[in-house]
């Protein structure tokens, strides 16, 4: 096999992981009566705020690549199904951030946690060195796919 058509394995192995990933997304969705979009945002929201930080409505907008009067209506959506709340930030009591909600969190640990317990378990052979060449390569990756999924502009 050549270095050319090892990448290309790698690329259609990182292609089959998303199809296998969205699947799981797309059972939570159902399960929790979400829509893609919907799933989106509270991952978006959820990573920020495991980040330590507040996304506004704009913020979220842009996270998952939609228009003002969309987000709106998405957290409009979110907020009535009780899976987000808006709230004055802690820092600048004149912004108004969306947080998940406790049961969202909680919807999401149940849902989740199984997967990601063993997603950890399956790492447990790998240094640390691995590991930072993993993570290098799935951030790198990420930012590829990004910059692919959204409209130029």
């Amino acid at each position: 096999m050549t270095e050319r058509d090892a990448r290309i394995d790698v690329g259609l192995l990182l292609r089959r992981l998303s199809v296998e990933l969205d699947a799981v997304g797309q059972r939570f969705a159902d399960q929790e009566g979400l829509g893609r979009t919907d799933v989106r945002a509270l991952t978006a929201l959820m990573d920020a705020t495991r980040d330590g930080r507040g996304l506004t409505a704009g913020g979220l907008g842009a996270a998952v690549d939609l228009s003002s009067a969309s987000v709106t209506a998405l957290v409009d959506r979110l907020e009535r199904m009780g899976h987000v709340h808006r709230e004055r930030d802690e820092t600048d009591r004149r912004r108004v951030v969306v947080a998940v909600s406790d049961s969202a969190m909680a919807a999401g640990r149940r849902f989740f946690g199984a997967l990601q317990e063993d997603i950890v378990a399956a790492m447990e052979g790998y240094t640390e060195e691995e590991l930072a060449v993993v993570r290098r390569f799935l951030v790198e990756m990420t930012d590829v796919i990004t910059r692919h999924s959204r409209p130029a502009g």
